[in-house]
C-alpha cells in the first residue's frame, strides 16, 4: 500500500516533470520474478526506473538511509521504504555482497522484480564501468530468473554534482530483452562462470546505453580520482607556499 501511494505522490509528478522516454517496456514481464540489471549514473536511477513500470520493483540501499537519527531521518527511512528499497548493512568484509543476495533470493522467490545495480556503485564520469560478479550473478543463478539488462540515459546530467536545482529535461529508460542463464544452474559458486555472466550482462547494458567502457571497477576509478584530486590540492598548496616565500 504505502509503495503505491509513493508510485503516485513521487512517481507521477516525476514523469509529468521530466517526461522520460522509454523502450522495451515489454520485455519486462507481466508477472512472475525478473532481475533488472541497469547501468548506475544518478541517485535518480532509482526512481525513474520505477516510476515508469506498471509493476514494483525493489531495490537495495544502505543501511544508513534506514537508521540516521532524528525527524529527518525517520522521513528518509520512511521514504526509502516507500519506494521499494530495502536496507542492506555494508559492515563486515562480505557483509554487503551476502546480505544483498539473500535480500535479492527473497524478492525474487515472492515472484517479484529485483532491481541491481552490477557496477556496484554510480559511474564517476558517464562511462560504465566492470559489473561486480557477486551479487548479480549468484542471484541469477541461485535463483534462475531471467535477467533484464537496463540502460540509464542522461540521468546524470538532471543534477550535475554541485548543482542544487535539477534541469527539467528528458532522460531515458532502454529496457533490452531478457537473459536466460538457466545453463549455469547450480554453478553460483564458480568463480568463472560468475565472470561469465556479469560480462554478458554488462556486454548488454552497453548496447543498449552507448557507453564507453572501462574494464575497472567503478569504486577504483573513484579511489583514482579522489586521490588524484588531493595531489592537485597539495601540489596547489605547495606553489601558493612557494610564491608567498619568494616575496
Amino acid at each position: 500500500m504505502l509503495y503505491g501511494a509513493m508510485k503516485v505522490s513521487v512517481g507521477v509528478p516525476l514523469k509529468l516533470a521530466f517526461r522520460p522516454w522509454v523502450e522495451g517496456l515489454e520485455n519486462v514481464p507481466a508477472d512472475g520474478p525478473a532481475i533488472l540489471a541497469s547501468n548506475h549514473l544518478s541517485f535518480s536511477d532509482s526512481f525513474f526506473l520505477p516510476a515508469v513500470l506498471d509493476r514494483k520493483v525493489t531495490f537495495i540501499a544502505k543501511a544508513e538511509y534506514f537508521t540516521t537519527p532524528g525527524v529527518k531521518g525517520r522521513m528518509t527511512a520512511a521514504f526509502f521504504k516507500g519506494v521499494g528499497q530495502l536496507p542492506v548493512d555494508r559492515s563486515g568484509a562480505r557483509g554487503a555482497g551476502e546480505a544483498a543476495i539473500r535480500s535479492g533470493v527473497e524478492v525474487l522467490e515472492r515472484g517479484e522484480l529485483f532491481g541491481i545495480y552490477p557496477e556496484g556503485t554510480r559511474s564517476p564520469d558517464g562511462r560504465l564501468y566492470r559489473g561486480k560478479p557477486g551479487g548479480l550473478a549468484r542471484v541469477a543463478l541461485a535463483t534462475g530468473a531471467p535477467v533484464i539488462p537496463v540502460a540509464m540515459i542522461d540521468t546524470e546530467k538532471i543534477q550535475p554534482p554541485g548543482k542544487v536545482m535539477p534541469k527539467l529535461m528528458r532522460p531515458g529508460i532502454r529496457i533490452g530483452e531478457p537473459l536466460d542463464f538457466s545453463r549455469y544452474q547450480g554453478m553460483e559458486h564458480d568463480r568463472f562462470v560468475l565472470r561469465a555472466v556479469t560480462d554478458e550482462v554488462m556486454y548488454e547494458i552497453m548496447k543498449l546505453s552507448g557507453q564507453e567502457y572501462v574494464d575497472i571497477y567503478a569504486s577504483a576509478a573513484k579511489r583514482r580520482i579522489a586521490e588524484a584530486a588531493k595531489a592537485e590540492r597539495q601540489a596547489q598548496k605547495a606553489r601558493e607556499k612557494e610564491h608567498s616565500g619568494a616575496k
